[in-house]
């Protein structure tokens, strides 16, 4: 029989893009698009695009940029990339998954701000959580942990009780920064040393435990 590792938690983090959304195709024609702009090879750009907020990565990309005209782009970013879901799907698996979360405790903590989290949640038709941390909700971008342990609070758990579903080196840092254990989900999550990694969501399945606690079977 295939292997089986089971975590015990009490809450669940959720990134969203390439975590339950596979929103690749977008974000690789939006930022390959800037990157031409800026005179940037778009391998470099994607390299480092996942899991931040657009305007940290440009920071990140052009240190001697000024900042406001990284925030003005990032406006503009964020309004190209909400109008455009052409591609957008569930990651595999996130249907069962998160209609299995629907009762349990668990909150989106995502580097988009609202409208482009609805548009995405939508494209792909999975349920918005009741708690999300979006762009809005924040000072910093990942690897800042600080969206996480907000997530945390406003469900009402310890940071060490909480469980983060991620795929990106900033995400996961995210995560353990804030002292929580992480899902590390897709092909990239594999290189950043997560508790524990899944090539999708179809090898999850999540059980309410009578003491109040959730069960997280992971299958090899």
């Amino acid at each position: 029989m295939p292997a089986t590792t089971t975590l015990i938690t009490r809450a669940l983090l959720l990134d969203m893009d390439s975590t339950i959304v596979n929103s690749e195709a977008v974000v690789e024609r939006c930022w390959q698009r800037w990157a031409a702009e800026q005179g940037l090879p778009a391998e470099d750009v994607l390299q480092v695009v996942h899991g931040r907020q657009g305007w940290a990565t440009m920071a990140a990309l052009l240190p001697d940029r000024p900042m406001e005209q990284n925030l003005a782009d990032n406006r503009l970013m964020l309004a190209q990339e909400t109008a455009d879901v052409e591609g957008v799907v569930p990651v595999p698996g996130a249907p069962a998954f998160m209609a299995a979360l629907a009762r349990l405790p668990h909150a989106l903590v995502t580097s988009a701000d609202v409208a482009l989290a609805e548009a995405r949640m939508g494209a792909a038709a999975l349920p918005m959580p009741q708690v999300r941390i979006t762009a809005e909700s924040v000072s910093a971008s990942k690897p800042d942990p600080e969206g996480f342990l907000k997530g945390a609070a406003e469900l009402g758990f310890a940071p060490e009780d909480c469980l983060v579903f991620e795929d990106s080196e900033a995400g996961i840092e995210a995560g353990r920064a804030a002292g929580m254990r992480v899902v590390g989900v897709g092909e990239r999550a594999a290189r950043f040393a997560p508790t524990a990694h899944v090539r999708d969501l179809t090898q999850i399945r999540v059980e309410a435990l009578v003491d109040g606690g959730i069960a997280v079977r992971i299958s090899a």
